[in-house]
């Protein structure tokens, strides 16, 4: 008897730069960790950066470059896992078409993650039509690979039930679901497309090293905020930016520590998330709280404890930068692989849709 084949896996990132702590903790470790028990797909969704970036295609093309390269360094095998550019592979955009007839715009808009971005990026009312249109696509992008599971950063969640809710939809329209079927069921009972689970990374949201918003909440890592340390950071850098990380100014009433909260100061989200010697952190803490000790000797743990994550992550992107072909060929490799399962796909959406018309073959050359 043939084993059974791994369940599938499917996230990625688009290429808005390279990857930060924030990718690691919200999604990477996650693929990291499962790459050895499931069929992986990492895409690298390079149309979706034109959704802000359209008059900067040279530094997306760098960004899909620089993203693979820090797969590869923080750990990715590319014999196990299929990296790909989502612009080289055509049956998502089909997909995309398809999808879009089973969603309202309204429902598009009411995604909370889209509006918050559009405030974030101070869009108003300027951004483009394949902005809203992005949230579709990435139900496509999704579907297209039909996986179990979809590890994400918190903020992604409301994508992500968007996709559930177009799975569904369309299980039930061209599968003849029953809409009363459990969603572990939905394969079970005729339909084409799982209900994907996310996978949320242990670390929900990390914050940045900068100073609050305005309404004094901790603002998440963001390259364009300008709070981000990079997986790429060389080690003086990592020491530059946990030197000048915000803490809280009440932090300066030593004589008042009642005042001092070190829940809402990034350097203790950065201990929670990285220094595993938990019993350190609790009794450093608790003196922090009780002004025994200061920013400078919890700093000076944290650039340690930071370098001795990322410097073998460092050592393993050196190498590929050195080698630039070998991204290029892992990428190539991926995305071939990326472009046979999702043709599979839509041809059985397809079917399903009573539009298989003709056979057709798409090949990288």
């Amino acid at each position: 008897m043939n084993p059974e084949p791994p369940p599938r896996l499917l996230t990625g990132d688009t290429p808005t730069g390279k990857l930060h702590l924030g990718h690691f903790v919200g999604s990477v470790e996650n693929r990291l960790a499962l790459q050895h028990r499931y069929d992986c797909y990492f895409i690298i969704a390079n149309k979706h950066a034109f959704t802000t970036r359209a008059d900067r295609p040279a530094d997306i093309r760098q960004s899909v470059i620089d993203i693979a390269t820090d797969y590869l360094a923080a750990g990715i095998d590319p014999a196990k896992s299929h990296m790909f550019i989502q612009s080289e592979v055509p049956a998502i955009d089909e997909l995309t078409f398809f999808l879009a007839m089973l969603i309202p715009f309204n429902r598009v808009m009411r995604n909370p993650t889209l509006t918050q971005e559009i405030r974030d990026k101070d869009l108003g009312d300027k951004y483009p039509f394949g902005f809203p249109m992005y949230a579709v696509g990435q139900c496509a992008d999704i579907l297209a690979f039909r996986p179990a599971i979809v590890p994400v950063g918190e903020d992604q969640i409301p994508h992500l039930e968007l996709t559930r809710e177009v799975a569904r939809k369309f299980n039930q329209l061209y599968c003849g679901v029953d809409p009363r079927t459990e969603d572990v069921d939905n394969v079970k009972r005729g339909g084409l497309f799982p209900i994907i689970e996310p996978k949320v990374g242990r670390i929900r949201r990390l914050v940045g090293t900068g100073a609050p918003g305005p309404g004094g909440e901790l603002l998440k890592m963001s390259k364009s905020l300008n709070n981000a340390i990079f997986l790429s950071d060389d080690a003086d850098t990592v020491q530059k930016k946990v030197m000048r990380m915000y803490t809280d100014p009440r932090r300066l009433r030593i004589s008042d520590p009642g005042e001092t909260d070190p829940d809402k100061n990034p350097l203790w989200a950065f201990h929670d998330a990285f220094n595993t010697d938990a019993a350190w952190v609790a009794e450093q803490r608790d003196a922090y709280r009780n002004g025994r000790v200061g920013d400078v000797v919890i700093k000076r743990k944290l650039v340690e404890i930071l370098n001795a994550l990322i410097d073998p992550i460092r050592t393993r992107r050196k190498h590929f930068e050195d080698r630039p072909d070998d991204v290029m060929d892992a990428l190539k490799q991926g995305t071939a692989r990326a472009i046979e399962t999702s043709e599979e796909t839509l041809h059985l959406a397809k079917s399903a849709m009573k539009q298989d018309y003709f056979g057709r073959s798409v090949f990288l050359k």
